[in-house]
């Protein structure tokens, strides 16, 4: 496995420490800089990895060790880290929670895999000296982790960094690379467990614009880089941060969202390209890169739409409907009845149509926001009352029992849920389940995946990584009934 020169893991003692702004503030400012920054989520995030694409100027990937396997994971870091200046991993939560007392899916597992080093944010509120013997602790507890930096955050005052950084220097014998002050008017607003989608904040410039300041001003940026080349940390111990910002490569901007999504790869599908419908607006965005590249990669031809702006549907093959929040702006989609209308008249004549969580959530019936109801397109008879606590919250493992267009009964599906929405099904004809859920809620703790035709609704979404098949079924299913669409009749 290769890797660019710089490479570091980004971690923290637990969630809600300031790992994703401090991140996206050193991407930030070293894309400022014309360094090349290719950014990583730890784990399933859509939203975090959203930030970081958008602060770098190119794709986020998720490196998910539930949905992927380590040799799909390490070629998926070498391949988008190839070229790249420096690379940045954002963990998850604490360093060593995962899903076991062995680790097992954490962001400490992750750094040794790719043999990264690590710097640990610290949130040191109402705390001194005590901090030292929680990085001791870090330390100690899994020598294979390369923890060479520190940096604090939620500082008071001078009086309580100088004692925290000379004492984790002292005891711990690595440098403390950065500390934060507590901060006022954070532009980073959050929802449920997270920050707030960068596709919804207007303001969302400025808050990257923020975060890069605060990296400039609060950490040393280059100290960072030279752990990062090295992945050691012996005579790097240094006094306050000096933010000097070396003259770097101008970037080509790429596309933050899509990646390579548009250039199929070589050996990819010669035939005639499938057009294949992806949503894609300020409602549905989740989408992994690695899922569009490999549509496109099977043959397929993205055509953006927006369920907001748009009107009927174009001609398509089939449609991709992904994740979002469309309790956030329901009274927009449901007044848009004529791309509402389309989607049911191409539902009802067998277009191909996969759908994950929000995009799930808008072909039922209807939405239940407070105390209102927003009609939606109706393709499946289900009802989704949003509810103040997730019903829905991890990782899924689903097992296929029911005839579908994408998957073969006995797969089993790897995948993850988050979804406050409770369904309600408003009959028990004209669908079928698709899957058993032996992890996670799925729709009611034992099923997920309603089928009608050629369209599949599913709580959980899948990583095309971890999951080969899923693109070349979306546009088997599409060349299945393009083949039919030319041997009917025309009508008269």
């Amino acid at each position: 496995m290769t890797r660019p020169a710089e490479s570091i893991c980004i971690a923290a003692l637990k969630g809600g420490s300031g790992k994703t702004v401090l991140s996206v503030g050193m991407i930030a400012a070293w894309h400022e800089e014309g360094f090349k920054v290719a950014a990583f989520k730890k784990g399933p995030d859509f939203i975090d990895a959203g930030w970081h694409s958008f602060a770098a100027g190119s794709p986020c990937r998720n490196l998910d060790s539930f949905m992927m396997n380590a040799s799909q994971i390490k070629e998926s870091f070498s391949r988008h880290a190839a070229g790249a200046d420096i690379a940045l991993v954002e963990g998850n939560r604490g360093l060593y929670d995962g899903l076991d007392t062995r680790g097992r899916c954490s962001t400490a597992e992750l750094a040794k895999l790719l043999n990264l080093p690590v710097i640990l944010i610290v949130d040191v509120t109402m705390v001194t000296r005590t901090v030292a013997a929680i990085v001791k602790g870090c330390q100690v507890f899994d020598p294979d982790i390369e923890l060479n930096g520190v940096i604090l955050n939620r500082v008071a005052g001078p009086r309580q960094e100088k004692l925290i950084r000379e004492t984790v220097e002292g005891y711990c014998e690595i440098p403390v690379v950065g500390a934060v002050p507590k901060l006022k008017n954070d532009p980073f607003p959050e929802r449920h467990m997270g920050l707030v989608p960068h596709q919804e904040q207007r303001c969302g410039s400025e808050a990257v614009s923020w975060a890069k300041d605060i990296a400039f001003k609060y950490l040393d940026l280059s100290l960072i880089r030279k752990i990062a080349a090295t992945g050691k940390h012996k005579g790097f111990l240094t006094g306050s941060p000096s933010p000097g910002r070396p003259p770097g490569r101008p970037d080509k901007e790429k596309n933050p969202d899509y990646g390579d999504s548009a250039i199929p790869a070589p050996g990819s599908s010669t035939r005639a390209p499938l057009r294949i419908g992806v949503i894609k607006d300020s409602v549905f965005w989740f989408y992994y890169p690695e899922n569009l590249e490999s549509l496109a990669r099977a043959g397929a031809s993205l055509i953006e739409l927006d369920s907001i702006a748009d009107g009927a549907l174009p001609p398509l093959d089939a449609l991709y409907i992904g994740g979002g929040f469309p309790e956030t702006q329901p009274e927009l989609l449901s007044s848009n009845t004529t791309f509402l209308n389309s989607l049911k008249t191409a539902a009802d004549d067998g277009l191909p149509i996969y759908a994950e969580c929000g995009g799930f959530m808008y072909l039922g019936r209807g939405l239940h926001v407070g105390d209102r109801f927003y009609p939606m397109a109706g393709v499946l008879p289900v009802d989704f009352i949003l509810k103040k606590k997730p019903r829905g919250h991890g990782y899924t493992i689903l097992e296929t029992v029911g005839e579908n267009p994408y998957f073969r009964p006995g797969d089993i599906i790897k995948g993850h849920e988050f979804h406050y929405s409770e369904p309600v099904l408003t009959s028990d004809k004209g669908f079928s389940f698709a899957f058993r859920v032996n992890r996670g809620h799925g729709i009611d703790g034992r099923r997920d995946g309603m089928c009608f035709k050629n369209v599949l609704g599913v709580y959980t979404h899948i990583h095309a990584a971890g999951t080969p098949a899923w693109a070349q079924a979306i546009t088997r299913s599409a060349r299945s009934l393009k083949r039919l669409n030319k041997k009917l009749p025309s009508a008269a």
